[in-house]
Parts: C-alpha cells; sequence; structure tokens
C-alpha cells in the first residue's frame, strides 16, 4: 500500500469523507475538542513567559533602591549617559527595592498546571470520540462491503482474483480504518496547532515571526524532496516484499514437489537472492526517509539561533521581555514539530484515500438484474436464505433457443434448445470448453442470458428469485468445498435444521459413515476450510452426502465422483442413483463410464448440442460420443 496513489485524490476524499454525515455532530465535537486541546497548548508557553518576566523582573527590582520609582531609576541611567541600560528598564515592569513575588508566581503556575490538564482532558475526549466515529464509520464500510458481494453477479469474481478482492475487504478497509484514525486526531491537531501558534508568534512578536516564517519553505522542498525519493525506495521495497512472498508461498505450498525433483538448493539460491534485494531496496528507503527529521531539526537549530540572537538583541534595547523571547523560541520549536508531521503524512493519506478508491470501486461494481416481483407468492430472500418449498417442483428443464457468450465477441452457446424431463438423468459430455459447465451455471442463473429463456416447470426462471431457484437446486462440483468446523457441520450445511440422525443417514447412504468411524472424534471431528487432514475422496464424500441430506429436486452433478477409488466410485454410483429418484438430474461427466444409466446423454462441441440419446444409442452411431468413448481406451500415441 505504501507508495499507492489515488486516481482521483479530490473526489475520493469528499465521498471518504462523505462516510462520516452519520456521524457529523460527533464530528463537530471532535473539532471543538482539538480546537480547545491547542488553544491550551498554544496559552502555555506565553503564561510561563509572564511568569519568567515576574521572576526577572523582582531580580532586577531587588538591585535597584528602594523608595524610589522606575522612571527615577530610568532617568538616573539617563543621566549617566547608558541609553542601553535605560532602554532596558523602560521595557520592564518592576518595583524597585522589591523582590520576586513568589505569590504571582505560583497563581500563574497553577493557572498553566489547570490549563494543561484541561487540555489533556480535552485530548483524551477527542481521541474517545475519534475511535467511536472511526470505528463506527469502518465497521458500515465493512458491512456495506459485505452485503455488495452478495448482490454481484458471477461474472464479477471471475474477472477479479481471490487475493485483489480478499485485499480490498481485509487490507484496504484496515487501511482506511488507520487513516481516518490518523486524519482525524494526528492530522487535524497539527494543522490546528501550526494555526494557534502561529497566531500566537505575530501577537508576541510580528518581527520575530516573519523571521520564523522564512524557514518554511526551505522545510517544505527539503522534505518534498526527500519524500520524492523515499517514495520511490518504498515502492521498490514492497514490490520485492510481494516477489520474496510469491517466492516463500510457492516453496511452502510446493514443498513435496521441490524436494522429490531435488530443486532445493535452487530455492534456497532463489530466496536468498530475493532476501538481499529486499535488504537494499528496505536499507534505501528507511535511510532516505530518516533524512526528514535530522534536516527538519538541522533547520530548526538554525531557527532556534537566529531567533535567539534577534530576541537577546530585542531585550537589551526594551523592545521584547525576557519571558516573551522564552515563549517565541518555544513556539518556534513546536511550530516546525507540526509541520513535520503532515509533511511525513502526505504519503499516508494518499494511501489512504487510494485505499478508499479500491473499496468504493467493489461498492459501484454493477450487480446483478434484481430478482422479479412477479413470482406467485411473492417469495424473495436474501442470498443464500432456504426456503421450505423445495419439494413443490416436478423438475422439468427447458432451454428455448438459449444464447450465451461471456465476452461479446466470442460467442460460446448459440440457440440451443433442450427438455429435461421429471426424474430423468441428463448426462453432459464433451471437451474442455465445450460450454458443459456453462449450461449449468446458467439454469443456476449465476450469469444471464444473451437471448432465449430457460424455464422450470415451464415458468421462467428469470421470474422466480434467485434464493428460491437455487433452494430447489443440489450442486456437487468437481472442486470439493469445506468450510472450518466439524463434519457434521459441513454435511448439515445444506440444511442447518437437520437432526442428527438424518445427518447420519445421509453420511451412511454416501458411504461417509465409513471412514467417519476411524477418526478420533466421528462426527465432532474438527477440519479446516482447505480439509487437510482428509483425504480428496472424503472431502468429496462429504460434499455428496451435503447434497444427498438437502434433498433437493434438481440435481447438478459436475464431475462429482473424479477424486474416489473404483470401488467406492462404484458405491457412489448406487448411492447417486437412490439420490437421482424422481429428480431431474444433470451430471456433467469426463469419465463416460459413469453414464451409462443416463436417460439422455448431450454431447456438446463448442456450444452447440452436436449429439443425443441414449449410451447405446450414441455407440452405435459412431459419431461424436462414440469418438470420445474410443479415446478414453485408446493408447497412447507413439
Amino acid at each position: 500500500m505504501v507508495g499507492q496513489k489515488a486516481h482521483d485524490f479530490r473526489a475520493s476524499g469528499r465521498r471518504l469523507l462523505g462516510l462520516l454525515r452519520p456521524a457529523r455532530w460527533r464530528a463537530v465535537a471532535v473539532l471543538l475538542l482539538a480546537a480547545g486541546s491547542v488553544a491550551s497548548v498554544a496559552v502555555g508557553p506565553w503564561l510561563l513567559g509572564r511568569a519568567t518576566d515576574i521572576v526577572f523582573n523582582g531580580f532586577i527590582g531587588k538591585q535597584l533602591p528602594e523608595g524610589t520609582t522606575q522612571a527615577d531609576a530610568v532617568a538616573a541611567v539617563e543621566a549617566r549617559g547608558d541609553d542601553q541600560l535605560a532602554g532596558f528598564l523602560r521595557g520592564l515592569d518592576l518595583v524597585p527595592g522589591q523582590g520576586v513575588d513568589f505569590g504571582a508566581v505560583g497563581q500563574v503556575l497553577l493557572l498553566v498546571l489547570a490549563i494543561y490538564v484541561v487540555g489533556q482532558v480535552l485530548g483524551w475526549l477527542q481521541g474517545w470520540l475519534v475511535n467511536d466515529v472511526v470505528q463506527e464509520t469502518v465497521r458500515r464500510m465493512r458491512s456495506d462491503v459485505e452485503e455488495k458481494i452478495h448482490r454481484l453477479p458471477l461474472a464479477y469474481f471471475d474477472r477479479q482474483p481471490r487475493g485483489e478482492l480478499l485485499s480490498r475487504v481485509t487490507n484496504d478497509i484496515d487501511n482506511v480504518a488507520q487513516n481516518l484514525q490518523q486524519t482525524m486526531s494526528q492530522l487535524l491537531t497539527s494543522l490546528m496547532l501550526v494555526v494557534g501558534v502561529l497566531g500566537m508568534m505575530f501577537w508576541v512578536s510580528p518581527l520575530l515571526a516573519l523571521i520564523a516564517l522564512v524557514s518554511v519553505p526551505l522545510a517544505m522542498i527539503l522534505t518534498a524532496r526527500i519524500m520524492k525519493r523515499s517514495q520511490k525506495q518504498f515502492i521498490n521495497q514492497w514490490r520485492q516484499t510481494g516477489r520474496l512472498n510469491g517466492q516463500i508461498e510457492e516453496a511452502i505450498s510446493g514443498h513435496a514437489l521441490v524436494t522429490v525433483f531435488g530443486r532445493r538448493k535452487a530455492v534456497e539460491a532463489e530466496f536468498a537472492e530475493a532476501n538481499e534485494e529486499l535488504y537494499e531496496s528496505s536499507y534505501r528507503a528507511q535511510f532516505v526517509s530518516g533524512l526528514v527529521m535530522p534536516v527538519m531539526m538541522f533547520i530548526g537549530n538554525l531557527n532556534y539561533v537566529v531567533i535567539a540572537v534577534i530576541g537577546g538583541l530585542r531585550v537589551t534595547s526594551g523592545a521584547m521581555t525576557l519571558g516573551e523571547v522564552q515563549a517565541f523560541i518555544q513556539y518556534s520549536r513546536m511550530y516546525t514539530q507540526p509541520i513535520t508531521q503532515i509533511a511525513s503524512m502526505a504519503n499516508l493519506l494518499q494511501s489512504g484515500v487510494a485505499s478508499a478508491e479500491r473499496v468504493f470501486e467493489l461498492l459501484d461494481a454493477e450487480e446483478e438484474v434484481p430478482d422479479a416481483d412477479t413470482h406467485p407468492g411473492g417469495r424473495g430472500g436474501r442470498p443464500g436464505d432456504r426456503h421450505e418449498t423445495t419439494r413443490d417442483t416436478t423438475g422439468e428443464v427447458a432451454f428455448e433457443n438459449v444464447s450465451f457468450s461471456y465476452e461479446p465477441d466470442e460467442p460460446l452457446i448459440e440457440d440451443l434448445s433442450l427438455v429435461a424431463r421429471p426424474g430423468e438423468t441428463v448426462a453432459i459430455v464433451g471437451p474442455t470448453g465445450a460450454g458443459k459447465t456453462t449450461l449449468v451455471n446458467l439454469i443456476m442463473r449465476f450469469y444471464e442470458l444473451d437471448a432465449g429463456r430457460i424455464t422450470l416447470d415451464g415458468v421462467d426462471i428469470t421470474a422466480l428469485p434467485r434464493a428460491d431457484l437455487r433452494s430447489r437446486i443440489g450442486m456437487v462440483l468437481q472442486d470439493t468445498w469445506l468450510f472450518d468446523g466439524t463434519i457434521r457441520d459441513n454435511i448439515a450445511y445444506g440444511r442447518p435444521d437437520a437432526t442428527d440422525e438424518e445427518v447420519r443417514e445421509a453420511a451412511r447412504a454416501t458411504y461417509v459413515d465409513r471412514f467417519v468411524h476411524s477418526l478420533p472424534e466421528g462426527y465432532e471431528t474438527h477440519v479446516d476450510d482447505e480439509g487437510s487432514n482428509l483425504s480428496a475422496g472424503e472431502r468429496q464424500l462429504i460434499t455428496i452426502a451435503r447434497a444427498f441430506l438437502a434433498d433437493p429436486a434438481l440435481l447438478i452433478l459436475d464431475e462429482a465422483t473424479s477424486s474416489v477409488d473404483t470401488r467406492t466410485e462404484l458405491l457412489l454410483q448406487h448411492a447417486m442413483a437412490a439420490l437421482r429418484t424422481d429428480r431431474t438430474s444433470f451430471v456433467i461427466a469426463h469419465r463416460l463410464s459413469t453414464i451409462r444409466d443416463a436417460d439422455l446423454i448431450l454431447v456438446m462441441e463448442h456450444g452447440r448440442i452436436v449429439e443425443q440419446g441414449s449410451h447405446a444409442e450414441l455407440l452405435e452411431r459412431a459419431g461424436a460420443f462414440a469418438r470420445l468413448h474410443a479415446a478414453q481406451f485408446a493408447a497412447a500415441a507413439v
């Protein structure tokens, strides 16, 4: 994220600030508390200067003869011809012969203590309110993103790499939170402190204030040059970090393969090279960025010397008091610190707005077509909701002149028509890229058609709420998906209200029960989202049991037995035969032996159905299906 820039900083920044609108009164309170805290900090040095003047005036007054006035003392010095000392005495507020008024000093110090305590309390309240406002704003942003994700079409996720999407949802939102936190506290306070301190400097001494301001452009120019160079180094650092992380991830995830092919030394050499390059880029980035503070301190010290010399001359001439010079030196020190903070936060602010812009791009992404309100009974629902009315579907699916393409200039399915009768098992075969999975995705309404329509029991699926449509369909994918939880939870995912006996019955029917009893905790065995403590075949059996338990009206099997052994596959064929009873089933298969009993086999090539019929009929035709069938049992070409 470091070094990243927003495409439209102003518009994205305004929109980011607009997120604070629901908490605008608390944001106003933050401004007022920050102003009060800064005011207490700004007035403190001036009051301490007053205490110094009281002590210094008392010390000088004690040296003068008692019983005279200050005017008499000045006249006596002028009579001796010492005009510089006379001017010095004229600028003091003293009583000859009277020493330090410690009571007045104590009052000033107590007042300073009270002001600083009030300032700290106001600062604490400001920080508490800022945290409240920022966390509530970020919570709303996360909720908006979560809801948006469920409204996005599957095509959006096809175009977005998973890591990129996760980065927007996690890293970018966290970066926005961090930037809002610092912007509303540190940056806001720094800006107010600059204004407050500058006002006090001009009030104490306009001449010294102008002299102090001369150093600001110099500091800003030098800081900008350093930050520009450091930004390039930071970009290179994070690029090298990404490269090193990628190499580490590859080496760890492919550790077995690295070991088998004896590439360990090569991997170590690649790591050492990437690690060295990251070291070099990190060293340069930190070194260059670390120059900001020494440069600012050097300019601040030069400024301090000039102010001290000129201030001392003005004290001796009576134009300023010693306390005013002391206060001004403190102000000059205070003035450079917030400027440094503002300069160092420029890149951070740019990065935060860029992260917000990436989140806004997700929130502005085109959503899937809204559900129609014409469904009989008006049942709607949120994605993921299941409805009770799943068995009122007979399961007739009809494609009527359907056309679909992922890209407008690359047609995939054109003018396709077919009918799957209730209770039939329809197998879909064909080479990779023929459109087999696309066909079932269209039934699930993961994508919208370009032309034609698909009906379920004579009703256009676009007239059904998506949640209602999908609640009638069970799907088993080739890529098994388990979530973090127990085996029982994973089986019951399709029907959370299922009893333990129903879960076990589904597990027995799909032969999950066979291996579960060999696990230490049985059905309560914990599995992670990758199912690393189970074999690929065991994971696939669990997903089949999940579909079995859901008891859907329409069943879709996408190479559902690809990861199981031959004996288990035969057993599963019997289980799925029972599962497909009285259900319309679509089976995508590459192993043609698994679809011998299909009622209808569709052979697809380039998005078209080139053949259809039973297993025996298609073999007799000696066409595309027969070629596919022969290819599975042919010897390798020499």
